[in-house]
């Protein structure tokens, strides 16, 4: 091993790990040097590996650049846990923006963030941090809040935050862990997370939890508005309708998954109500 590459992982696959993961920054192509520095794979190592994960198909060469390839967009596809909800929840999703106008995410919890498996917005509806795929602090999301409530590891997730400190995205996020311990309470007693300008200035978000018929939360589904228009009393009962019926349609997906084994999963979305208009 080079000195170069002391303390970095000296496996071929750690290597690639690093090199496809420098793409987590939102960036969607990268020259050699900023794939480089972004992983910390030194650049004689990160071209050798880039250009056998051209031949696999997990990246792809534009020009001088690199950019994710088709194939793990093929794989990703293919995640039973992402692709069973997604696909049970994206009418629910669907029908919930034609209702509601606003911002609709699909979240899940990963670690100290939230990683947003869909989001259905129009031309007109607000800019936002959000992508799919993409992820952002739990603390200061509505989606995230909902999520941590429910985490039965809680205090292990508090404890982390308060040895690595939260993010701060706007003055408004939550600057302490007994601040958020105290927001997680009310959150688990409602049953529902209202944020105001903690990801965004003039935008806030209210999200729900989809939770399975053994009482697992799977994701939470979440509006984000202007604050100006962000209105509980109304979009409340439009989110808990939309995460039931995820709630149904993935308790069904999972259940004919545990009986058909070995086989693709099967899913039979329950019929979603259409809004008016």
């Amino acid at each position: 091993m080079s000195p170069d590459d002391a303390g970095r992982p000296s496996s071929v696959l750690g290597k690639a790990q690093l090199l496809l993961g420098a793409f987590e920054s939102g960036a969607y192509q990268l020259g050699l040097t900023d794939l480089s520095r972004r992983s910390g794979v030194p650049k004689a190592s990160a071209y050798r590996l880039a250009q056998e994960l051209v031949e696999w198909g997990l990246l792809e060469r534009r020009g001088d650049c690199y950019q994710l390839g088709l194939r793990l967009f093929e794989l990703g596809q293919r995640v039973p846990a992402t692709a069973v909800l997604r696909a049970v929840a994206r009418p629910a999703l669907t029908d919930l923006f034609a209702a509601t106008r606003a911002t609709i995410h699909l979240a899940v919890l990963d670690g100290a963030h939230v990683l947003f498996l869909e989001k259905v917005a129009g031309e007109a509806n607000i800019h936002s941090h959000s992508r799919i795929g993409g992820r952002l602090p739990a603390p200061g999301t509505a989606t995230g809040k909902v999520l941590l409530a429910a985490a039965p590891d809680l205090d292990e997730h508090l404890a982390r935050f308060r040895a690595a400190g939260l993010t701060h995205l706007t003055s408004r996020t939550v600057s302490s862990v007994d601040d958020l311990r105290k927001q997680l309470t009310v959150v688990r007693a409602k049953g529902f997370a209202l944020e105001i300008e903690e990801t965004m200035p003039g935008v806030g978000s209210l999200a729900v939890p989809v939770t399975g018929a053994d009482g697992t939360v799977h994701a939470a589904v979440s509006t984000t508005a202007p604050v100006a228009h962000l209105a509980p009393r109304r979009l409340l009962p439009e989110l808990r309708s939309a995460a039931a019926t995820i709630e149904r349609a993935l308790d069904r997906a999972l259940l004919t998954a545990s009986v058909v084994r070995n086989e693709p999963f099967t899913i039979a979305p329950a019929p979603v109500k259409r809004a008016a208009g």
